[in-house]
This record gives C-alpha cells, sequence and structure tokens, in this order.
C-alpha cells in the first residue's frame, strides 16, 4: 500500500472539524468587575514603573475612581432592568446578572470604597524619620526586627501593593454571589481569598502576630478549598455537569439527555449528599460560621485593623450571596436534606458567638466573635427558603457591612505607644477623653445589638420575620435569646466607656485624616438611615430577591 494511499485513509476516517464558535461575551453586563480587575493590574503596574514617593497617590487615586465607576455600573444596570425584567445568564453560562448579584455587588463595592479610605489612612502614627506612616509594614518582604525592616522605615518605604491586592480580592468576591456554574464559583473564591491571605500578614505594628495570623487563615482556608473543589467533582460525577441549572434538574428528574459516559454515575443520591455537604461546607468557613470558625478570632485580632474590617464586612457579604444561590437555585429540590442541618449550624453559631464573646478582653477578638454571632443571625433567613429570606437577608448583609468597617475603623483611632491600644481595660473612660468617638462607637455596638432605631433592629427583624413565616419559628426564639446574650457584652462596653473613670496613663485618641472620618461618617450614617427609615431599602431588597434559574 503506497505511503499516498495510507495518508487517505487517515485523512477520510477523521471527523470533519466543525466550526468553532467564538464565545459570546456579554462585557457591558460584566462591566463592574472587569473595571475592578482592570485598575487591579494598573495598580501593578504604578509599583513597577511609576517612582516610589508617588505610587500611593496613584494607587490610592486609581483604586477609588476604579471602584466608584464600577459602582455607578452596576447602578446602571439596575436602573437598566437588568435586576427583575431583564435578568438573564451572562458569559456562556458561567455569570447570573439578577438582582440580587447586583445588589450584594452595589454592597461589596460601596465597602471596598470604605475599605480603600481606612488602607489609606497615614494620620495616626506620628511620624518616623519625617515620613508619615498607615497600618502596613514599611517593606513586607524584610524579616521583623530586622536592620532591612529598620533601613526600609527609616528611608520612609510604604507597602503600596496592598491596593491592587484589595481590588483583586473585590474583583473575586463581585464574581462570587453571581457565579452561575461550580468551577467559575472556585476560581471567584481562590481570586478574593489569597489577597486576603496577603494582606493579613502585613501590619507595620505586631508584625509576628500579623503573620501568624495570615498563616494561620491560609492553612485552614486551603483546607476549605479542598472540601469545596472535592465537593465540586462530587457534584459534577452526580450531574454530569457544573452547570447551576443543569445540577438543578438533575436533582428534580427533569434532565433529558444524558451522556453515556456518566450514565453510571449519574443520579446516585451519596455523591449528591456528600458533594453538596462539601461545598457548603467551605462556604460556611468563609462565612464563619460555627464549626468552621475557629481562624475567625486569630486572623481578626492578628490581621492589619483596616484589613480586618474590610474582610469582616465583604467576605461575609460574597460568601451569603454565594450560599444563597447555592442553595435557592442548585439545591431547592434537597431542602428537606439540607435545612435540618442548616437548624443546626445557626443554632451552634448563635448561641456560641455570644457566649465565647462575653469572655473576651481584646476589642478585636470580641468583634470577631460578635461577627460569628452575626453570621447565625443571618442563617435562618436563609433556611426561611422564601423570597422574603432572600431580601431579608440581602438587607441585612447591607446594614451589618457599614456598620462593621464603621467600628473597625473607630478602633484604629484609639492609640498608645505601642500603637493600637485594644485591650479592653485600655478603653475604660474614653467617653471622658473624647465622648465624639465613644458616642460613634456605642452607636455601631447597640446597632450591632439590634437596639430599635438602628440599622441591626431593622435587620434582625426582617431576617426573623421571614424565619417565622417559613416555619423556623423555633430559630427566633433561639436567636432572640442569643442576642440578649449578645446584648450584655456590647451594652458591657458602652458602661466601660462611660461609667468608668480614664487612667491617666491610658490611650489617645488619633485625629484621622478626612479618609478616616468619612468611613466612620458613612457607616454611622448607613446605621440610622436603615434603623429609623429602613423601608425604602427593604423594598429595594425585597425586588432584588429573585434569582435567575
Amino acid at each position: 500500500m503506497s505511503a499516498a494511499a495510507v495518508h487517505s485513509l487517515w485523512t477520510t476516517a477523521a471527523e470533519p472539524i466543525t466550526k468553532i464558535d467564538a464565545p459570546k461575551i456579554e462585557y457591558g453586563q460584566l462591566s463592574p468587575t472587569l473595571i475592578v480587575i482592570g485598575a487591579a493590574l494598573v495598580g501593578v503596574l504604578i509599583e513597577a514603573f511609576v517612582p516610589r514617593r508617588s505610587r500611593y497617590y496613584a494607587q490610592v487615586f486609581v483604586s477609588v475612581v476604579a471602584l466608584a465607576a464600577a459602582f455607578a455600573a452596576v447602578v446602571a444596570m439596575a436602573a437598566g432592568g437588568y435586576g427583575t425584567t431583564k435578568a438573564h445568564i451572562a458569559a456562556m453560562g458561567a455569570i447570573a446578572v439578577d438582582g440580587p448579584s447586583l445588589f450584594l455587588q452595589g454592597t461589596i463595592l460601596l465597602a471596598g470604597i470604605l475599605g480603600v479610605f481606612t488602607f489609606a489612612e497615614r494620620r495616626l502614627d506620628p511620624e518616623t524619620h519625617g515620613n508619615r506612616v498607615d497600618s502596613f509594614a514599611a517593606q513586607a518582604a524584610s524579616v521583623p526586627g530586622s536592620d532591612s525592616e529598620k533601613a526600609a522605615v527609616k528611608a520612609g518605604f510604604t507597602t503600596t501593593e496592598v491596593f491592587p491586592l484589595l481590588l483583586f480580592a473585590i474583583g473575586g468576591m463581585l464574581v462570587f454571589p453571581s457565579a452561575n456554574d461550580l468551577l467559575t464559583l472556585f476560581i471567584a473564591l481562590e481570586v478574593f481569598s489569597l489577597p486576603l491571605y496577603l494582606l493579613c500578614a502585613v501590619a507595620r505594628r505586631k508584625r509576628l502576630m500579623s503573620q501568624e495570623a495570615a498563616v494561620k487563615y491560609f492553612l485552614l482556608g486551603a483546607f476549605a478549598s479542598a472540601f469545596t473543589l472535592f465537593g465540586i467533582a462530587l457534584l459534577y460525577g452526580y450531574a454530569g455537569s457544573v452547570s447551576y441549572a443543569r445540577i438543578a434538574q438533575v436533582v428534580d428528574g427533569t434532565v433529558t439527555s444524558v451522556d453515556p459516559a456518566l450514565a453510571g454515575t449519574m443520579g446516585n443520591d451519596a455523591l449528591l449528599l456528600i458533594g453538596a455537604a462539601m461545598v457548603v461546607m467551605g462556604l460556611l468557613f468563609k462565612v464563619g460560621a460555627v464549626p468552621f470558625h475557629m481562624w475567625t478570632p486569630d486572623v481578626y485580632q492578628g490581621a492589619p485593623t483596616p484589613v480586618t474590617g474590610f474582610m469582616a464586612a465583604a467576605t461575609k457579604v460574597a460568601a451569603f450571596g454565594a450560599l444563597l444561590r447555592l442553595l435557592y437555585v442548585v439545591l431547592p429540590g434537597l431542602r428537606w436534606d439540607w435545612r435540618p442541618v442548616m437548624w443546626a449550624v445557626a443554632i451552634v453559631t448563635m448561641l456560641g458567638g455570644a457566649i465565647v464573646a462575653i469572655t473576651q478582653t481584646d476589642i478585636k477578638r470580641l468583634l470577631a466573635y460578635s461577627s460569628i454571632a452575626h453570621a447565625g443571625f443571618i442563617l435562618p433567613g436563609v433556611i426561611a427558603a422564601s423570597p422574603d429570606g432572600v431580601s431579608s437577608v440581602l438587607f441585612y448583609l447591607g446594614a451589618y457591612s457599614f456598620v462593621t468597617i464603621g467600628a473597625f475603623a473607630v478602633v484604629t483611632l484609639v492609640r498608645d505607644a505601642g500603637g493600637e491600644a485594644t485591650h479592653l481595660s485600655k478603653w475604660a473612660g474614653l467617653g471622658r477623653r473624647s465622648p465624639l468617638v465613644a458616642a460613634v462607637f456605642a452607636v455601631f455596638l447597640l446597632a450591632f445589638a439590634g437596639i430599635p432605631l438602628t440599622s441591626g433592629f431593622a435587620g434582625k427583624f426582617a431576617v426573623f420575620k421571614a424565619a417565622a413565616e417559613g416555619g423556623a419559628g423555633a430559630l427566633v426564639v433561639v436567636g432572640v435569646i442569643s442576642s440578649a446574650i449578645a446584648a450584655f457584652f456590647y451594652i458591657r462596653v458602652i458602661v466601660l466607656m462611660f461609667f468608668s473613670e480614664p487612667k491617666p496613663e491610658g490611650p489617645t485618641v488619633a485625629v484621622p485624616s478626612p479618609l478616616t472620618m468619612t468611613a466612620i461618617a458613612f457607616g454611622v450614617a448607613v446605621t440610622l438611615v436603615l434603623g429609623v427609615a429602613p423601608q425604602y431599602f427593604l423594598d429595594l431588597a425585597n425586588q432584588a430577591g429573585v434569582f435567575v434559574r
């Protein structure tokens, strides 16, 4: 047989190559994420090419402009009906553009702008060697206490890489609650987790504690990511697809076509239950729910306070958004399986966070356990499995995130010779030494406690009402008891500030720049407006509460 004949055999036997269709990407509807990621890349280039003395101003400018532009894009899309009538699946089925995703993206972007303001604060510490300093290490790569670190401080170096890292984290968080397949979900999880691991390690003061916090967060986060990825693999084996809609169809039994290669494993309930449990476990880790909360107190205490504030607010928003979408869009057919488990998680989280917080002596650890308790308070809204449940969770997340950033911004102001004075004993008598700062912090604490006329009360009321109507009345009772326990330690701090004698060697309250003042003022304004007149925002959350399938 000649070579030509063999060649013709090869060519005729092969399937004719069909035209590969180019992917159809709706860039306009993905614009918020694209703007933020683009600005993060510009930030990396600024680090490489802009002279050191100009970098700080360039980075702050690029970050604020990008986040404001992305927020404007979200508002424009919501006004254009993409949250309601035009809600659809974009980017070849990878991203959902609907009410919950736009609402959560807007919240994350506003939290990000306030985060940039607190990151950029440079007036709290006294100047060193004639240079203003911020909360971040002069040179993150140098060993704490080494000669190279002292030289970097003396030369006035600053770690301006924190701004692009923050933008990358926000970019991942924007995709996370709107992901419409499991791979996009996992990639978004990694994109926002890795920058946060780094940001936790670069505190200027208490460097070793900061690095320890970052290592703990990284190791536990890697475990949680591994669980999530293994769960995704099992769900793929169960449904033959990573797409949310396809998995939901297989769960409901409405699927039509079956891939013969996957026919053997498809519909195997063990794969479904174990896979779903693992993915939900990864999301509960990010939320900080008990028993996946072990990282929270140490990381919140060790990370630079501006990072803690941003992380506590924005990560919760993104993770709860993803959890809602997973349970409501992918696993509504499994409701009877996941609800009892979530009941247990919610009860342990509410009670565990509230009771352990009473024993804390450090203000950042106290706020960390408070954030665990709040994860528990939000879960009854998730468990309600109703449209009211979704909208109440959205409202609560919006209210909670600004209170949190404001509270951590106030923590950065109370300082002594060693930097931030976070031990509770140092806060004694703060109301006499600096009545305004103490009053603002008291407003935030009352909002955390859920006292009427604050956003915390409106949020808790909405969530508990949705849970009660969704048949989770017992959960509401546990929630009210936990709120009462939590109110005890919030009010204890207020009593300590206003009714204790200030110590002569107590801390001073630094006067911040307009940046931190803006972040705190915005937090107070949102807290009071959502507390006194929440109806407009509840209606907004109601309109945004429908997932596109």
